[in-house]
C-alpha cells in the first residue's frame, strides 16, 4: 500500500508530537546551556607557556601530571602509557619513538588545555645541549617560561643556558620550578638556597619576574594542588599561578603594525590588504602610513570571513581596505600614523645560532622579518655570551647553540622595532642561502640612524628600465629616483650588455628612444635577465617595483607576490 502525501505530513506531525526533544523546554534549556559554555570558553583568556631547564630535570614529567590531574587527558590516552599499574607522565608528551625509546624530549612538543579560569598551549622543550635551538623556537611565543631545577644536582649550565634565552625572548614571568624536592625530604635549606640563587641568575639576566614554587612532579606536590607534605611553603601551586599570572598587553599598547602578506583583488572594484595584525589596534577610519613610500591615508573598512569588523587587534588576521588608492605590496607594512616603525638596513641583534656551520663576520645570508626576505650580511660579531659566567667575551665566530650580538646590514631598508617594544616587528630569522635552512633566530636590540640608513638602501636599487617615448616620465623617474638618494643613468643608447653591467653596479639605467614601445624593466639582482613588461606608467608604481626587486634574494626576480593589479 502506498501512503499519500497527506498521509505522509499526519505521520510526521504525529512522530514530532511524541518525540519528547521537539518543542520540549528542558531540551531548549540544554541547547542554551551548551552555547554559554561555549562562549564562556572562547571567551577566555589564552596563555602561552613552555618549559625550560637541564635534562633530566623532570619537564614532561611536569607536564604530564599537569595535565592528568587536571583532567585533561582522555583515559585512552592514559591507558597506553600506563606500565605495571604505575602512569608514566613523560609520555603523554614525549610522542616521538625516540623519545620513548631513549626517555627524553627532542621535539617541542605542544599540548593544549583548559581550566574554568583560562586556556593554555604547552610547549614543551628539550633539555639536551644539543636541542638548544627547539628550545628556542618553542619559547619564542611563549608568556611564560617555567624553568626546572633539580633539587638534587642544582642550577647547570643548560639551566642557565635556558634562562639566558628566556631573558633575550622578553619572556616577562619566569616560574622556577624546584623540582624533585621528594628526593631531599621536602628541605626548605635545599629550596631556600635555591631560591637565593635562581633570584641572583634572574637579576643578572634583567628578568622581570621570577617566582620560585617547591614541586614534586612524580608525586604530584604543588602541581594543581597544594601539597600538605611542604608545610613551611605557603604560597600558590604551579596551576594557581598559571591561572592568574598577567598576560602581556604590550601588543595592544604600541601603535599598528599591519605586515601586508597578500594583495587581494577580486575585482576591480575591490582591492584590500590581508594579513596579520603584530601590534596595536586598528578602527575604520584611523590615519595610518603605507611603508616604505610614507604615504598617508585612512582605513576603509576591515574584512574577515564572517564580516566586517568595528575595531581589530593583535593577533588577528585581517584585511584592510584604505580611502585612498594607495600601492602596496607583500612585505611591506601599514602602520600608525601617529607612531610609525624605524627604517633601517644597520642594526644590532642577539641572536642563537642554530646551524652546524659557523657564523663568521662577512658571511650573506637571507634575512626573513615579518612577510619580507632580503639579503643580508654580517658585518661584525660583537661579542659570545658565555652562560656559564653570564658576561661576554670576545670571538670571531659563533658555533652551534651559541649565543651572541653581531651588527647585521640588509640590501632592503627593514621596517622594523626593537625587540623589548615588539617581539614580531624586533624579531628575524637567518636563512642560509646554499640549502634554506635556518641558521638563526634573531633579536633587534638597537637600530641604526633612519636616515643614514635610508640613503644607503635608496643606492640599492638598480635595474634597466626601457621607456621608449616617454620623455616626461623618464623626467619624473629621474626626479624621483634622485631625490631618493639613488644612483641614475639617463640615455638614448641602444641597450646592450654595457648597460646591464652599469645597472649591476647599483644604477638605474633609463633608456629613452623615438619608439613608442612597451615599458620593460630588467632586474639585475638575479640569473635571469629577460625584460619584464610592465601594464602601468605611474611612475610611484614604477618605483615601487624597483624597491621590490632590490629587495628580493639573488634568484628571485620574478614578479609572484605582484602589485595586486
Amino acid at each position: 500500500m502506498i501512503a499519500s502525501d497527506q498521509d505522509e505530513l499526519e505521520i510526521s506531525i504525529a512522530s514530532q508530537a511524541d518525540d519528547p526533544l521537539v518543542g520540549d523546554p528542558l531540551a531548549d534549556d540544554i541547547d542554551a546551556r551548551i552555547e554559554q559554555q561555549l562562549e564562556a570558553e572562547r571567551a577566555k583568556d589564552l596563555l602561552r607557556f613552555s618549559t625550560a631547564g637541564s635534562v633530566d630535570d623532570g619537564k614532561s614529567t611536569l607536564i604530564g601530571r599537569l595535565l592528568y590531574d587536571s583532567r585533561n587527558v582522555y583515559d585512552d590516552h592514559i591507558r597506553s602509557v600506563t606500565h605495571n599499574a604505575a602512569i608514566d607522565f613523560a609520555q603523554l608528551t614525549d610522542g616521538l619513538r625516540a623519545e620513548r625509546e631513549q626517555g627524553i624530549t627532542i621535539d617541542v612538543a605542544y599540548r593544549y588545555f583548559s581550566t574554568p579560569k583560562r586556556k593554555f598551549i604547552i610547549a614543551d622543550t628539550p633539555g639536551h645541549e644539543q636541542y638548544t635551538r627547539n628550545m628556542a623556537t618553542g619559547a619564542s611565543t611563549a608568556d611564560v617560561a617555567i624553568v626546572l631545577v633539580d633539587a638534587r644536582k642544582g642550577i647547570l649550565d643548560q639551566t642557565r643556558r635556558h634562562a639566558c634565552i628566556a631573558a633575550l625572548l622578553g619572556i616577562p614571568t619566569v616560574i622556577a620550578a624546584i623540582n624533585k624536592m621528594d628526593l631531599v625530604d621536602f628541605s626548605q635549606e635545599v629550596y631556600d638556597r635555591y631560591h637565593r640563587d635562581l633570584q641572583a641568575l634572574a637579576t643578572r639576566l634583567e628578568i622581570p619576574e621570577l617566582i620560585a614554587v617547591p614541586v614534586s612532579a612524580l608525586e604530584g606536590d604543588n602541581i594543581v594542588h597544594r601539597s600538605q607534605r611542604i608545610p613551611w611553603y605557603d604560597g600558590p601551586s604551579l596551576l594557581e599561578l598559571l591561572e592568574t599570572v598577567p598576560l602581556a598587553i604590550e601588543r595592544l599598547n604600541t601603535g599598528l603594525r599591519f605586515p601586508v602578506q597578500r594583495v587581494l583583488r577580486p575585482h576591480q572594484d575591490f582591492r584590500g590588504f590581508a594579513g596579520q595584525i603584530a601590534a596595536g589596534t586598528v578602527r575604520p577610519g584611523d590615519e595610518i602610513v603605507a611603508l616604505p613610500s610614507g604615504r598617508r591615508t585612512r582605513v576603509r573598512s576591515i574584512s574577515t570571513w564572517d564580516g566586517e569588523l568595528a575595531s581589530a587587534h593583535a593577533p588577528q588576521s585581517v584585511v584592510l581596505t584604505l580611502e585612498d588608492e594607495t600601492d602596496l605590496s607583500r612585505g611591506e607594512m601599514i602602520a600608525s600614523a601617529a607612531d610609525a616603525p624605524h627604517r633601517t638596513r644597520h642594526f644590532e641583534a642577539t641572536v642563537v645560532w642554530m646551524n652546524a656551520k659557523p657564523l663568521r663576520p662577512g658571511a650573506a645570508y637571507l634575512l626573513k622579518h615579518t612577510t619580507q626576505s632580503v639579503r643580508a650580511q654580517v658585518l661584525e660579531i660583537r661579542s659570545r655570551i658565555d652562560v656559564e659566567q653570564l658576561d661576554e667575551r670576545a670571538t670571531d665566530q659563533l658555533a652551534l647553540n651559541d649565543i651572541g650580538k653581531i651588527v647585521l646590514e640588509t640590501s632592503r631598508t627593514l621596517l622594523a622595532d626593537v625587540y623589548r617594544e615588539n617581539r614580531t616587528t624586533g624579531s628575524f630569522i637567518l636563512i642560509d642561502p646554499a640549502d634554506n635552512a635556518t641558521a638563526g633566530a634573531g633579536m633587534i636590540r638597537s637600530i641604526a640612524d633612519a636616515n643614514e640608513s635610508d640613503s644607503a638602501a635608496h643606492r640599492s636599487i638598480r635595474g634597466l628600465l626601457v621607456l621608449g617615448d616617454r620623455s616626461r616620465l623618464a623626467s619624473q623617474l629621474e626626479a624621483s629616483l634622485l631625490q631618493e638618494g639613488a644612483l641614475v643613468l639617463r640615455t638614448r643608447a641602444a641597450v646592450a650588455p654595457s648597460l646591464l653591467t652599469i645597472a649591476r653596479l647599483g644604477a638605474v639605467v633609463i633608456v629613452e628612444s623615438d619608439e613608442a614601445g612597451p615599458i620593460a624593466l630588467t632586474a639585475v639582482n638575479g640569473s635571469n635577465t629577460a625584460p619584464n613588461e610592465l601594464s602601468f606608467d605611474n611612475p610611484e608604481k614604477i618605483l615601487s617595483e624597483l624597491q621590490r626587486l632590490a629587495a628580493l634574494p639573488i634568484g628571485e626576480d620574478s614578479n609572484v607576490y605582484g602589485l595586486g593589479i
